[in-house]
C-alpha cells in the first residue's frame, strides 16, 4: 500500500474515533441532564420521600429486565455485591428524597455530588490507596464550598428545614459512595444491566419498608403525581443507562467533569419552576464544591497504594 493510501486509512480511522467520542459525549450530556430532572420530579410527586424511591425503582424494573434480556440474555442470578449495592441505593434514595423535601433543589443536588470525595477517602482508609497531595486541596475546597452553601442560605431559604436537608444530602453522598464501590465490585463478573436490575430489585422492599415505618403517603394521589413517579422510573433507566454506556467510551477525566452538569440543570430548573434563588455566597460555594469534586477525582487517578 502506498504512503498516501496508509495516510488516508489513518485519517479515516481518526475521523471514526472522533465521531464515536462526539457521540459518546452527546450521550453523556443527555444522561447527566436527564438525571438532573430527578429532584424536580421528586418535588412534583405527591407521595412520601421513601415511597417515591420505591415507585422509581419499581417502574424501572420492567425496562431493566427487557434490557438485560437483550444485552445479557436475561437477568441471571444476583451477585452479593449487586444486593449490597441495592441496600446502599435504598439509603441513597431515601436520604436524598428527604433532603429535597427539606432544603433547596440546588443544595440537595450539589452536596450529594460530593460522593467522589467520600469514595477517595474510603479507598484511602480501607484499600490503602493513598491519595496525592492534590486531594488535600480538593477536600478543602469541597468542604469550604459545602459550608458556604449551607451558611449562605439567608433568611429566605427554600425548604421546610434547610439545615436538616443539607445534612441529609451530605449523608446521601456517603450512601452513594457505598453504592459505587459495590457496583464496581459487582461489575467484575456481571454485566451493567444485570447489576442495575438486581440492585434496583433489592432496594425496592427496603424503600417500601422505610415508607411504612415513617408512616408516609404510600401512593401518589393525583395524576400528576403518578406521572412524576413513572417519569422517575424512565429517567432512572435512560439517565443512568446513558451515563454507563458513555463511560465505557470516554476518558474518565472527561466523563467526571461532564456529569457535573446534573447539579447545574437541577439548580436552573429549581429556579424556573420553584423560584429557588441562590445568593452570591451560595453560588460561589456551589462552584467551589464542584471544583473540589473534579480535583478529588483527578487526585484519585494519580494516587498510589501505600508503600508502592
Amino acid at each position: 500500500m502506498t504512503f498516501a493510501g496508509r495516510w488516508a486509512l489513518t485519517e479515516a480511522a481518526a475521523a471514526t474515533r472522533d465521531n464515536g467520542q462526539l457521540k459518546a459525549l452527546g450521550v453523556l450530556v443527555f444522561g447527566a441532564a436527564v438525571i438532573g430532572l430527578a429532584p424536580i420530579l421528586v418535588r412534583l410527586s405527591d407521595a412520601g420521600p421513601a415511597a417515591i424511591g420505591f415507585w422509581r425503582v419499581t417502574f424501572a424494573l420492567p425496562l431493566l429486565a427487557l434490557m438485560s434480556l437483550k444485552t445479557d440474555g436475561g437477568v441471571g442470578a444476583p451477585s452479593k455485591f449487586a444486593l449490597i449495592a441495592g441496600a446502599a441505593f435504598a439509603g441513597d434514595l431515601a436520604f436524598w428524597h428527604y433532603s429535597i423535601h427539606f432544603t433547596s433543589v440546588a443544595n440537595a443536588t450539589v452536596l450529594t455530588n460530593l460522593t467522589p470525595v467520600v469514595v477517595t477517602i474510603a479507598a484511602w482508609l480501607f484499600l490503602k490507596q493513598r491519595p496525592a497531595n492534590l486531594f488535600l486541596l480538593a477536600v478543602g475546597l469541597a468542604v469550604v464550598g459545602a459550608w458556604m452553601m449551607a451558611a449562605g442560605r439567608g433568611d429566605h431559604a427554600a425548604g421546610a428545614n434547610p439545615p436538616l436537608g443539607d445534612a441529609l444530602a451530605l449523608s446521601t453522598a456517603c450512601w452513594y459512595a457505598i453504592y459505587i464501590l459495590a457496583v464496581a465490585a459487582a461489575r467484575k463478573s456481571v454485566g451493567a444491566t444485570r447489576v442495575m436490575f438486581w440492585s434496583s430489585l433489592a432496594s425496592a422492599p427496603l424503600l417500601l419498608a422505610a415508607a411504612i415505618v415513617m408512616d408516609e403517603q404510600l401512593t401518589p394521589v393525583t395524576i400528576g403525581g403518578w406521572a412524576a413517579v413513572i417519569g422517575l422510573g424512565v429517567m432512572h433507566v435512560a439517565g443512568q443507562g446513558s451515563i454507563a454506556w458513555a463511560l465505557g467510551r470516554l476518558p474518565a477525566a472527561t466523563a467526571s467533569v461532564v456529569v457535573l452538569i446534573q447539579p447545574v440543570v437541577a439548580a436552573i430548573l429549581g429556579w424556573l419552576l420553584f423560584h429557588e434563588t441562590m445568593g452570591q455566597v451560595q453560588t460561589l460555594g456551589g462552584v467551589l464544591a464542584l471544583v473540589g469534586v473534579v480535583l478529588a477525582q483527578a487526585a484519585s487517578r494519580r494516587s498510589k497504594p501505600a508503600g508502592a
